[in-house]
């Protein structure tokens, strides 16, 4: 078991560490006896992709999904905001879309329900050093998924879920959320903070913003890419991450207009 981190989270040191080419046995599936037990009271984090996706599964508005099915909690520990899938109500709190058959949304479900029993935590940036994901093993004891003959690696059970799809969208927001600007604890003004929020979570939100306001007449776009802005959600999600390295730390991924500038 390699060396971990002193800064890592806590989930990361007190579970079973997986080294590429380890492998682990896992499978779920009706006749599993805990079939359905870990949909519900749980924290699930969406990722902008999970947002988006469930928001166009259940016919809703990135706006109205977060309002209806996500949290937003607020703590002085966090440098960025995180979104939560909102629990059913009390005893059970079930996932809202967990059925008896299974999971309503299983070709959209979220990254972390893909991931299980495996998880993934990147260390906090440190400058001059790229980060690389740390992988480790849920081993709930309610889980007899463990017990199912399937053996995998980390590589071969995340293509199994077809996770690497879904992460290539986002590889502009694992660069925003891992960037040296927040290397010793800097945090973004709440300015700031609510771009984030808008541009990687509420993407209709975010398309409003573009096409609404005084945006295209700021910067620099082709009219090529403003076409493929207005109906391609993965183009858009793309253009947000590139926007937010401009609006949040400066960098030039953007061309301002020469009659815009000061």
């Amino acid at each position: 078991m390699s060396t971990l981190q002193p800064d890592l989270p806590e989930v990361v040191k007190k579970n079973r560490n997986l080294a590429a080419g380890e492998t682990f046995r896992f499978g779920c599936h009706p006749g599993v006896s805990c079939f359905n037990r870990c949909c519900a009271d749980v924290n699930i984090l969406l990722t902008p992709v999970d947002v988006l996706t469930l928001a166009r599964r259940t016919g809703l508005s990135t706006r109205e999904f977060l309002d209806r099915h996500a949290l937003v909690p607020i703590t002085k520990q966090l440098h960025l905001p995180v979104v939560m899938l909102r629990m059913g109500p009390e005893p059970d709190k079930r996932c809202p879309f967990s059925t008896p058959a299974g999971c309503g949304v299983y070709e959209d479900r979220p990254w972390a329900c893909r991931m299980y029993p495996v998880g993934m935590a990147i260390p906090p940036a440190r400058a001059g050093v790229e980060p690389e994901p740390v992988y480790f093993l849920f081993e709930d004891d309610f889980c007899q998924g463990r017990a199912e003959p399937a053996e995998w690696t980390v590589e071969s059970w995340r293509a199994d879920q077809g996770v690497p799809a879904r992460e290539a969208l986002e590889t502009g927001f694992r660069e925003i959320v891992s960037h040296p600007y927040f290397i010793g604890g800097r945090t973004l003004d709440p300015k700031r903070m609510e771009m984030f929020f808008m541009a990687c979570y509420d993407l209709d939100s975010f398309r409003d913003f573009v096409f609404g306001t005084s945006f295209l007449h700021r910067f620099v776009l082709d009219a090529g890419e403003v076409e493929r802005l207005r109906s391609d959600d993965a183009a858009l999600l793309a253009f947000a991450f590139r926007w937010l390295r401009f609006a949040l730390f400066g960098e030039p991924t953007m061309t301002v207009r020469s009659e815009t500038k000061p």
